[in-house]
């Protein structure tokens, strides 16, 4: 079959859900399908790279200041462009919509405009992330719904409200299916009224680099001080800047690799200057990050509500290194191997009391021998090979229908 992702960032932008449809296109075409990428094209200096014959790079405008994010505008010259770029692939059986903005509406533009049967992904927790980056989120959600009702047609222009929910519950009329990549999201969707059932379809890691991670990883742990590793996008939802401010008050002798980029990158440096065991490693590639995290005493998951799976302490789990975790949702899913701060549901410093209590407590495990074990289980699950399989399923459930 010939499957169209849609999303809003480029596949090579830094980002969770970039990293998850990357692997997805691989699989998929490994399994003898055809996938193309539509999505905005990018700036900068990547930018320059012989572009993808199997995307679709949408004429687009920067959106943030290292130009890494993009921005198509949804409308009929857009329309118009997809479809005679469309032409030129084999014709189009399922559109699958990875995407919560721009991509979502020009996924759901397109399958509308030409009967195809729709498959929604939603990565985003469109409340808490407009919340995490601007005050004034309760405008921007109702701007977004206008937004949203404008750029559609049909029944999804007639779903109401203004809030982050009415917003998914909109782009979900438009589906045939909708999948989510963790069970906790999943309910709070169908608890929301967004669609019913939801379909829990986790991301996952490529299992060849899995493997030859873990072939080159030492059977043993280097002794020495125990290693921290914190990975993403540096930008107030992910908590970045809490963590270091724990990290300092915790005054635990350890190391720590910051792993990422983003607009608090120069903010966090400031923060931990005086600490000669913390390193910024920047934007590494796929491969290198997994080596990293494998090489880790703990990876450290900071972000409370916004996730939804959180990959990477999923990615930790199947390299066998245990997180510290800050949000309860993503701990339960893992089901084990982790140290869970207490204090989510608090206030900010409560919050921070809980990750410094915790990262105490983690290096003293470490240190002594005692550091938990992921789920063998969870680690075999989170195979891409695996998740793919499970796609394919929720593809031709729909396509049958």
């Amino acid at each position: 079959m010939h499957v169209v992702f849609f999303g809003d960032q480029h596949l090579d932008s830094l980002g969770g859900a970039q990293v998850s449809m990357r692997l997805q296109r691989e699989f998929l075409e490994r399994a003898g399908h055809v996938v193309t990428v539509v999505a905005p094209r990018m700036h900068g200096p990547r930018a320059a790279r012989t572009p993808d014959p199997a995307n679709v790079d949408l004429a687009s405008i920067p959106i943030t200041l290292d130009r890494e994010y993009s921005l198509t505008w949804p409308g009929r010259a857009t329309d118009r462009a997809l479809d005679r770029a469309l032409t030129r692939r084999p014709p189009v059986d399922l559109v699958h919509v990875q995407a919560d903005f721009w991509g979502a509406f020009i996924g759901h533009r397109f399958a509308a405009r030409h009967g195809i049967p729709v498959v929604h992904t939603m990565h985003n927790r469109v409340d808490v992330g407009i919340a995490a980056v601007t005050p004034l989120h309760r405008p921007v959600l109702a701007a977004l719904n206008v937004w949203r009702r404008a750029a559609l047609r049909g029944v999804a222009a007639r779903v109401g409200g203004s809030d982050g929910w009415a917003f998914l519950r909109g782009l979900a009329r438009g589906a045939d299916a909708v999948t989510a990549p963790s069970t906790h999201f999943a309910r709070r969707l169908e608890e929301h009224g967004v669609f019913s059932p939801v379909d829990v379809v986790w991301n996952g890691i490529d299992d060849d680099i899995r493997e030859e991670t873990l072939a080159t990883a030492p059977a043993q742990r280097d002794p020495g001080r125990p290693r921290f590793v914190w990975l993403g996008r540096m930008s107030p939802e992910k908590r970045l800047l809490p963590f270091l401010q724990a990290f300092v008050e915790s005054g635990v002798d350890a190391d720590l690799e910051i792993i990422g980029g983003g607009a608090q990158r120069g903010a966090a440096e400031k923060m931990v200057a005086a600490l000669p065991r913390v390193r910024f490693a920047g934007r590494l590639t796929y491969p290198q990050t997994l080596a990293r995290i494998a090489a880790a005493d703990a990876l450290v998951q900071t972000s409370i509500g916004f996730e939804t799976q959180g990959m990477t302490p999923f990615e930790a789990a199947t390299l066998g290194t245990p997180s510290i975790i800050s949000d309860p949702d993503i701990a339960a899913e893992l089901g084990g191997g982790s140290w869970v701060v207490p204090g989510a549901a608090g206030t900010e410093a409560q919050r921070r009391a809980g990750l410094v209590d915790t990262l105490q407590r983690a290096a003293s495990d470490i240190s002594s021998g005692v550091a938990p074990v992921p789920s063998r289980e969870v680690a075999e699950a989170f195979r891409q090979s695996s998740r793919t399989v499970a796609m394919i399923a929720v593809y031709e459930r729909v396509l049958a229908q």
